[in-house]
């Protein structure tokens, strides 16, 4: 994981953290080569409001992307080589977590959400989209609490 691309596939934005092409072009993406991989994810958990780590090809988190964007969010997708999942910070509060259960992972707000099961189960308990109106990722209208009606920005 020594640089960053930025794709975009599906109207979603895809960070690639892999090795950058040799040229000067000047990037928002900036890679300082001499971070680690923690500190690289850490900084990248705080810059993004909604972002998704996942390994390529991982169906669950294209499930996870198309639920976001149905809701009006599109988030910043990091695909992860399998060496580097074990630097995400753990979903579980006592730390015990294994590759399958942190990846994909969703971070709202800085704050692990978890994986599929537990963005769904946030969704339709009624707390996703009033969290992403709190992060200002979603607009509302002056009505949002009364009659749920939501203005997507």
């Amino acid at each position: 994981m020594q640089g960053l691309r930025r794709r975009c596939s599906d109207d979603v934005d895809l960070l690639d953290l892999s090795s950058p092409p040799n040229s000067s072009s000047s990037s928002s993406l900036s890679i300082d080569e001499a971070e680690s991989t923690e500190t690289r994810i850490q900084r990248l958990i705080s810059e993004h409001p909604v972002i998704i780590f996942s390994r390529s090809s991982c169906c669950m988190c294209h499930v996870m992307k198309k639920l976001l964007a149905t809701i009006g969010v599109h988030p910043t997708v990091i695909e992860l080589d399998d060496h580097e999942i074990y630097a995400l910070p753990p979903a579980a509060e006592d730390g015990s977590s294994s590759t399958s259960s942190i990846a994909p992972a969703v971070f709202i707000g800085g704050t692990c959400v978890g994986g599929l099961e537990s963005l769904v189960a946030l969704h339709l308990s009624g707390h996703l989209v009033p969290k992403l109106v709190e992060l200002g990722v979603l607009a509302f209208s002056s009505g949002y609490g009364n009659n749920n009606h939501i203005i997507l920005s």
